[in-house]
């Protein structure tokens, strides 16, 4: 039956259907083939309960807070900064769009929020400085997504809701994967410039630094507002979230006066339009979660693993990595994330691994996917914004993508890399 519901449910996809029809109909038909006795408003409770966890209002306020700060001047003094300091190293403008999206992620928490803010102005520059179309973007879309494992992080969110892990020890436990791989990165763009022999770019003095900084500072107010609201003990993550919002309003309404009342609608209808799609997402895959859980379909497919599991935790890490990988390549992240959690919990559970280490190495697989043929949601992103053909989009990804599974394998090897920062704050 199991079976049966997967070929549904991938014919709903190529048919064209939302990815919400497929969740909800192979729920439906899981359910009504084998507990005829449950009334199928059971799908529909499932589903009101999915998004009705408190912690869930943080995901629309930090779309909205990321939609602020694009309209405002926010992306321009954190790109300004990092290029003032690390503009004149052999690879310093790619290293820039590295460190730069980096730094977007930490305050806007969206992926795709960051292929925008950071795409269209770098992009040129890379160009212009010698580097190939499909470098440019291949390194824009990649670095966009170290915001996934930067707090805030919305992968996070809905991996902790589905879990039952803190939110508060994800954040902090993204923060070492995400300054790992920007260092991968980093020393590839080195590589590269070293080998297309790219001019280095003019030195800024320091006075030229020390104004580039004080622009950027209150933007880096950010991730001190909500990691350090958080672990302060001050704010929820919830709460961190209604800050980041009231914090960017301020700045670019009051004090960098970039973004107008007028502007407002617009920018809460695109923050609406998002946080409807990821709400659907949420509803329809805690729906098809509880249906698979409750025919104790986990155990059907893994239950040697879970009787094993305390032998193996790599390979339960391995075999997490893989799934979601594959996953994330097809589907959007969050219904992975959805759907896969309640499977390989009980196996996590037995083989006593930390589930913020699981969470982080998910989170970690998601953003690959993002950025992974054939479907990875920041390729579609950078299409329209680029307005370049998907073979051109992704032909410079797999250098990118190697150094993200080589990511995930430091990243099992050393859990530390995880688990270090938490450790610390407890």
């Amino acid at each position: 039956m199991a079976i049966v519901v997967a070929v549904v449910m991938i014919v709903l996809l190529l048919m064209g259907f939302p990815m919400m029809v497929p969740l909800l109909v192979g729920a439906m038909v899981l359910l009504f083939s084998q507990f005829p006795f449950l009334e199928g408003s059971v799908i529909i409770q499932q589903m009101i309960g999915g998004i009705s966890q408190s912690v869930l209002v943080a995901v629309p306020m930090f779309i909205l807070a990321a939609d602020i700060m694009i309209k405002g001047h926010t992306a321009d003094r954190l790109l300004d900064l990092v290029q003032k300091f690390v503009g004149h190293l052999r690879g310093g403008l790619p290293m820039t769009t590295a460190m730069s999206c980096t730094l977007f992620g930490a305050v806007s928490g969206s992926t795709q929020a960051t292929v925008v803010a950071m795409g269209q102005p770098l992009r040129p520059k890379l160009i212009e400085a010698g580097y190939s179309d499909k470098f440019a973007i291949a390194l824009i879309i990649n670095a966009s997504d170290i915001a996934l494992l930067i707090p805030p992080s919305i992968g996070m969110i809905i991996y902790g809701v589905v879990s039952g892990t803190s939110v508060g020890d994800l954040f902090i436990a993204g923060i070492g994967p995400g300054l790992m791989i920007l260092l991968l990165f980093s020393v590839y763009c080195y590589y590269r410039s070293v080998r297309l022999k790219i001019p280095v770019m003019p030195k800024a003095s320091w006075s030229e630094r020390v104004t580039a900084l004080k622009k950027a500072a209150l933007p880096m107010g950010f991730p001190v507002i909500i990691i350090g609201g958080i672990y302060s003990g001050m704010f929820s993550p919830t709460e961190a979230a209604a800050m980041s919002v009231a914090y960017a309003l301020l700045l670019e309404m009051v004090i960098f006066r970039q973004v107008r009342i007028s502007d407002l609608p617009s920018v809460a209808l695109s923050t609406g339009l998002i946080t409807a799609v990821v709400f659907i997402l949420v509803a329809a895959g805690t729906a098809f979660s509880w249906v698979i859980s409750f025919a104790k379909i986990p155990d059907l497919l893994l239950g040697d693993v879970v009787a094993n599991a305390a032998d193996s935790p790599y390979f339960i890490l391995a075999l997490i990595s893989v799934s979601y990988f594959v996953g994330c390549m097809f589907v959007d992240p969050i219904v992975v994330i959805l759907i896969l959690t309640p499977i390989f919990s009980p196996a996590v559970a037995a083989a006593g691994i930390d589930p913020v280490l699981v969470g982080t190495l998910v989170t970690l697989q998601a953003a690959i996917g993002s950025a992974t043929p054939p479907f990875g949601c920041d390729i579609f992103t950078a299409v329209a914004i680029f307005r370049r053909p998907y073979l051109d989009v992704i032909r410079g990804t797999p250098p990118f993508i190697v150094l993200l599974l080589l990511s995930t394998v430091l990243l099992i090897v050393f859990p530390q890399i995880a688990l270090f920062l938490p450790g610390l704050m407890k």
